[in-house]
């Protein structure tokens, strides 16, 4: 295997001789762009919350505030987020980067909302994200690391 240090954070890591990819994670949009609108409308309510727990008059500046700072982070970030790709394959989980995980090191996998989270026995944790059906992502990362979903 090459040198992660050395390997630019978006390659690929390779596949050891004989390794398949069983299978293909990537983010999915329409979920990316359904998890921030729920995030703008929480962020909305707070600056909301909040400038009236301070008597603020002009209450209605929070939503404003909050619906920007989200959207403004949602076109930021969609460029690199929907690029991510994680490959499960018969040996590994290997993520975007150098994120390379041994199945025998995966001590658990947990879904929340739209992501799953991988944590490895030495309590590393990956968060796989945006992805349109995280129950069955879940389901097939624990079924090949021999782990219960949580």
């Amino acid at each position: 295997m090459s040198d992660p240090v050395l390997r630019p954070d978006n390659a690929p890591v390779p596949l050891d001789e004989g390794e398949r990819v069983r299978n293909v994670f990537r983010a999915d949009r329409a979920t990316y762009w359904r998890d921030h609108a729920l995030m703008a409308a929480a962020a909305m309510a707070a600056g909301m919350a909040a400038l009236a727990a301070l008597g603020n008059p002009h209450v209605w500046t929070g939503a404003v505030g909050g619906l920007a700072a989200i959207a403004l982070r949602a076109f930021y970030l969609s460029s690199e987020a929907l690029t991510f790709e994680w490959r499960l394959t018969d040996a590994r989980l290997l993520g975007p980067g150098p994120t390379d995980i041994a199945l025998a090191e995966i001590s658990a996998v947990r879904g929340f909302g739209s992501a799953v989270q991988v944590v490895t026995r030495a309590g590393d944790k990956h968060l796989l994200k945006y992805l349109a059906d995280r129950q069955r992502v879940q389901t097939r990362i624990a079924v090949a690391a021999g782990v219960s979903c949580a």
